[in-house]
């Protein structure tokens, strides 16, 4: 295996972490980091040593996420193939275990609107700096900050207010 081709592979849990933040559904995450990876592989020539790795698969799962909500909208499509709904509730009991262990945190953040959560996943969950998510999002970096600090502000409130 190349040098390239092992930082991808050692890059999977954090761009399956990011991928479900995005898709919401575990197997979409899944397809979806299956289809970052193809394309970085493909465009691997575009890749420049020395710079981040984990921000340029970043931009590309976020740019694939996006081709694929925009199909989905013209087209009503689903990741998946048609046949694999027939499988669908086989797996109740993991289906249930799986929402149980969710905590607070990830409920509160699913309810974020993609762009803040977005901003926190790459910021707070990734450890990017404010300067590598706004690349990866391709916005300014003040734009980024505001979509952080309004997505903090809102997870704070629907936090404390589950204590209360």
């Amino acid at each position: 295996m190349h040098g390239l081709q092992r930082q991808i592979v050692d890059l999977l849990p954090r761009l399956r972490r990011l991928a479900r933040v995005l898709a919401r559904d575990l197997t979409d995450a899944d397809d979806l980091v299956q289809s970052t990876v193809e394309r970085a592989l493909i465009h691997q020539d575009q890749w420049r040593p020395g710079t981040r790795l984990d921000s340029w698969m970043f931009r590309i799962m976020k740019n694939a996420w996006i081709d694929e909500s925009r199909s989905r909208s013209r087209r009503g499509k689903v990741f998946a193939p048609e046949e694999q709904g027939e499988t669908i509730g086989l797996d109740g009991a993991a289906a249930m275990e799986a929402r149980l262990a969710a905590s607070d945190v990830e409920k509160a953040m699913s309810r974020l609107p993609d762009e803040q959560r977005l901003a926190v996943a790459l910021v707070l969950v990734e450890g990017l700096s404010y300067k590598e998510a706004a690349e990866v999002l391709e916005v300014p970096q003040g734009t980024l900050t505001s979509r952080l600090v309004r997505g903090r502000m809102a997870l704070l409130a629907e936090l404390d207010g589950d204590a209360a």
